[in-house]
């Protein structure tokens, strides 16, 4: 079992930048790892990833060009760099991580995702 425990969220002004970490307790062989956000009364979406074994990344249409995913060498922490921050992007962030194979297939999607941190707060004020 691999523990993900988030930090760095807060509240900022729009365009402002936070930077968010995701620490997994071990290291461990994942297909996938990435950052999923939700805000209240929406669905979970996927906002960016690693996948293959961090050869491709991916991100969604929203946040191309503000936000960076990043790793340590030792991949044990995942952390996001956001960048001009906008209120849509008020949501509970999550860091997740698969080892299973469907999830290079749809990265961004958290269904095939099985390891979840607890969520770190990102609220942005116009």
């Amino acid at each position: 079992q691999v523990q993900l425990v988030e930090s760095g969220g807060g509240s900022v002004q729009a365009g402002g930048s936070l930077r968010l970490s995701c620490a997994a307790s071990r290291s461990f062989n994942w297909s996938c790892m990435g950052w999923f956000r939700q805000a209240p009364g929406k669905e979970r979406e996927g906002v960016t990833a690693f996948y293959t074994n961090a050869r491709h990344t991916i991100y969604a249409d929203s946040v191309k060009g503000r936000f960076t995913i990043s790793q340590d060498n030792a991949e044990i922490t995942m952390y996001l760099q956001m960048n001009n921050l906008k209120p849509e992007d008020t949501a509970m962030y999550y860091c997740a991580a698969s080892s299973q194979f469907n999830c290079m297939f749809r990265p961004l999607t958290h269904e095939d995702y099985h390891y979840w941190g607890q969520g770190t707060q990102v609220t942005v004020s116009s």
